[in-house]
């Protein structure tokens, strides 16, 4: 625990079998008190793998869920089994699991509930091989969102996140799409309920078996983007109240 608070790190993987055991090794364990792991189907032994490092808890969707939905089951069982802090980690060792310490001594010492890794504060994206048209567009679609949501980050589409139990405990996030726009509308709904968020610069890693999605999801995914921002700025000027921005019903 960090100063009585217990840090659970959770892993949304999808075909992980060949990078989970590289992330697995490098997470500070004396940080953390338990791993869930929630397998999304995979087709690879990435489920056999979590077991033989002794990963606690494994959940097995027996159907694709999708990105959202990995992320939904995760975060309602470290709820469930008392996490204070709870940081995402992905399995394909893109992100280092060794920001994990100031990721939770930022929520436990309580300078922000929300802390993200970025790929962008300093070279870290470019650098780590991060295609142009994805660095392109990250910049674009985050300036876009910086304007209609009126809050200021460096970038919103970073898969490196943590939480205290406070903020997934107030926000719907189970309401919220099963697929990759999911991130961005939890990031929505944090800035709507007056969350201050942390950032931390991060570097990234962009090789053959790190996870990614192809440009015509990349496309879907950058109008969902435009979407969800124009929807916030909507509900904000009271035009409209979307299920999306309620609190959790406890």
């Amino acid at each position: 625990m960090y100063k009585g608070k217990k840090v659970v790190v959770v892993m949304p993987a999808y075909n992980a079998a060949s990078t989970l055991e590289r992330t697995y090794q490098e997470i500070p364990m004396d940080f953390v008190d338990e791993l869930i792991l929630c397998d999304d189907a995979s087709k690879d032994d990435t489920v056999e793998l979590a077991k033989k490092l002794n990963i606690k808890h494994i959940i097995s969707h027996r159907t694709n869920k999708g990105y959202g939905g990995n992320q939904k089951s995760l975060y309602n069982k470290a709820i469930e089994i008392g996490a204070d802090i709870v940081i995402m980690l992905h399995p394909d060792y893109q992100y280092t699991p060794k920001l994990i310490p100031t990721m939770v001594n930022i929520i436990g010492d309580d300078l922000y509930p929300v802390v993200l890794g970025s790929r962008i504060l300093g070279k870290g994206a470019l650098k780590g091989g991060m295609p142009m048209y994805k660095y392109v567009s990250n910049r674009f679609l985050t300036l876009f969102q910086n304007l209609l949501i009126s809050y200021k980050l460096s970038e919103y589409h970073t898969g490196y996140r943590a939480f205290s139990r406070t903020v997934l405990e107030t926000l719907a996030y189970n309401d919220l799409s099963d697929d990759f726009i999911f991130d961005n509308q939890m990031l929505s709904q944090i800035v709507y309920h007056g969350y201050d968020i942390g950032e931390v610069t991060c570097p990234t890693k962009y090789f053959e078996e790190a996870s990614s999605i192809n440009l015509s999801r990349s496309i879907k995914y950058g109008l969902g983007v435009l979407n969800v921002s124009i929807v916030h700025r909507i509900n904000k000027f009271g035009l409209m109240k979307s299920k999306m921005y309620r609190k959790k019903v406890q």
